[in-house]
């Protein structure tokens, strides 16, 4: 497990340590969705809201794991011109207004190679990003990427999904840290929910394997469900529903989509800070 953090401290750690015993509440959106000059004022709201820790989408023209909502996001971010270069701007700006709430960048490796991977750890690390998922990088494949965000301290967050079973599970497990991601059903995001008795038990498995914290999304759109999660898991990803309300918000027009933004993460947050703790030992 690599040893990450970059130059604000391992924000992660202290965020997590923080909130306990409760879960964190972890939001998702695309950035530059729907326009750049619109993202550092959704990420003020995701905070004003209740968020916890914020995943910011890296848009990619293909993103095969992501659902109807997220693959609109990507088309709109990129329609209006986003770039990794832009994206890692807008991570420098919010940091120079909050120095707390940990970013992780969330994408495709693709862009990532694209940008070069030295330079993408250098100037993710140097504008505060946390962490990075790559959903489409296997464990195999890691090493044409997790040194470089070793060296610059970003963790580099792993997927579990529903298939990894007890023989996959060491080799996603080896080059994690910062928190594990559980995938809660499988397919794309924004599709299907997960059972509460399923998610309890995939979260009880997992951290039997890990002493990282377990976050568990896809599915989750609603503060029922949110709090459903939040009774079992260390953290609570909500992503389709918020960027299906900037989506909408966005295409009649709206003069306050940060606003908006804020007031439905306002009602994750109260779900999940209310939710009883079931969490495994």
């Amino acid at each position: 497990m690599s040893s990450a953090g970059g130059a604000g401290g391992d924000r992660l750690a202290r965020t997590f340590a923080a909130v306990a015993p409760r879960a964190a509440l972890v939001t998702f959106v695309c950035g530059g969705d729907p326009a750049p000059e619109l993202t550092p004022a959704i990420l003020d709201a995701l905070v004003a809201g209740g968020a916890d820790i914020i995943e910011l989408g890296m848009p990619f023209s293909d993103p095969m794991a992501d659902g109807p909502s997220i693959q609109a996001g990507n088309l709109r971010a990129l329609g209006a011109g986003v770039t990794i270069a832009k994206l890692i701007a807008i991570v420098a700006g919010f940091r120079r207004r909050n120095a707390d709430t940990p970013i992780v960048l969330m994408g495709y490796v693709n862009p990532v190679l694209a940008h070069g991977v030295e330079r993408f750890a250098r100037d993710a690390a140097a504008a505060g990003v946390d962490g990075v998922i790559l959903v489409d990088l296997p464990p195999e494949e890691a090493d044409e990427v997790a040194p470089a965000l070793a060296a610059h301290g970003l963790h580099l967050i792993r997927l579990a999904t529903p298939t990894t079973d007890d023989r996959r599970l060491p080799a996603v497990l080896e080059s994690a840290s910062g928190f594990l991601y559980h995938v809660a059903v499988a397919g794309i995001t924004g599709a299907n929910s997960a059972a509460e008795a399923e998610i309890a038990a995939a979260v009880a498995r997992l951290k039997a394997a890990t002493r990282l914290p377990v976050a568990v999304g896809f599915g989750v759109r609603t503060p029922a469900q949110a709090a459903m999660v939040a009774a079992h898991a260390d953290a609570v990803v909500v992503g389709s529903a918020i960027v299906d309300l900037v989506g909408a918000a966005a295409a009649r027009g709206s003069n306050d989509v940060p606003g908006e933004v804020a007031a439905f993460v306002a009602t994750l947050a109260e779900a999940v800070r209310g939710a009883p703790r079931r969490l495994a030992a």
